[in-house]
């Protein structure tokens, strides 16, 4: 039996990759940092299956320690303060765990269990003003928020490691992926919320930012496959991942104000409060590598995705 150890674990990505490890007979061990309240909401049903560590990115000691006692065979570094917005207003600790936290993570790894093999969740935000279309491995990276620029360190630092010291480290550059169990303050569950709610008597309106922004996304379910086969390759890699399909904001409310039954242009309203002091216009993935080596494509479109999004806030708001 392999055994993975996966930061974030509670996280959406983390949630979806410790049921799909499950299933393919792993030992899956989650890492949490220590809190007063246990929000284990979206793995309550896996809670019984895994093991939980408590520990730190910001503590080094901390994840030397799991590491040298779970050994693990894989690890997978999901956990991040991964809301772009609130890289700007805490910018400082989005560096230290987004950023050094990867470090931390690469230097326990190298100290406890240098032959396990490392996963970093890197992002399509590192593109940021994008210079290229569609956005591959070898495009230049240009971020354009605190966010992207930790993910950037978060990326170089796991290639470094990979080069320096012969780790098996490597990076996901995964574009927005989507669920059911995606957080609140994300525009894609902001909209399928509020569309709930609005269905339902519950609020009349949905204040959002740029309706022009265009985004790649696909299925978070899909996404976490794509990072286990990365780690299954006799050489480490990094890919980029994605479906090579773009869609506005205004599109993605369309889908889901209309699958609801409503017209998106009664209830949407903009707000200069939530446009970003510099914009990411555009992002679109060219996920051939991972089709080419990893034999990966996803399997659920946008509208499939924007509708199991609706439906199910729709049955939460209802129970």
């Amino acid at each position: 039996m392999s055994t993975a150890l996966i930061t974030g674990i509670t996280g959406q990505d983390g949630s979806y990759l410790a049921e799909f490890l499950l299933a393919k007979g792993y030992r899956v061990v989650g890492i949490v940092r220590r809190s007063s309240t246990t929000p284990y909401e979206r793995i309550e049903q896996l809670i019984d299956r895994v093991e939980i560590f408590s520990a730190d990115l910001l503590d080094q000691t901390s994840l030397v320690d799991v590491m040298d006692a779970v050994k693990p065979d894989e690890i997978y570094n999901l956990a991040a303060q991964s809301f772009v917005a609130t890289s700007w207003t805490q910018p400082v600790l989005t560096g230290e765990f987004t950023a050094l936290g990867v470090t931390r993570m690469l230097e326990a790894m190298k100290r406890a269990c240098p032959k396990a093999r490392f996963y970093q969740a890197s992002s399509s935000e590192m593109f940021g003003m994008v210079q290229e279309t569609p956005q591959r491995e070898t495009t230049p990276l240009y971020p354009r928020s605190p966010y992207g620029v930790a993910k950037v360190y978060g990326h170089w630092i796991t290639v470094n490691y990979r080069e320096s010291f012969g780790l098996y480290a490597v990076s996901g550059i995964l574009f927005n992926h989507e669920s059911p169990r995606r957080g609140l303050e994300f525009v894609t569950r902001k909209v399928t919320d509020a569309v709930a709610r609005i269905k339902l008597g519950r609020a009349n309106e949905v204040r959002l930012g740029n309706l022009a922004a265009r985004r790649d996304w696909g299925y978070a379910g899909d996404y976490v496959d794509a990072m286990w086969r990365m780690l299954q390759q006799d050489e480490p890699s990094d890919f980029v991942i994605g479906t090579g399909h773009t869609w506005t904001v205004q599109q993605l409310c369309e889908v889901a104000f209309s699958h609801a039954g409503l017209d998106w242009k009664e209830y949407v309203k903009t707000d200069a409060q939530f446009l970003r002091p510099a914009e990411v216009e555009l992002l679109v993935a060219d996920p051939s590598k991972a089709k080419r080596e990893l034999n990966w494509e996803p399997s659920v479109d946008f509208h499939h995705l924007v509708r199991m999004m609706v439906d199910a806030d729709l049955t939460r708001h209802r129970a």
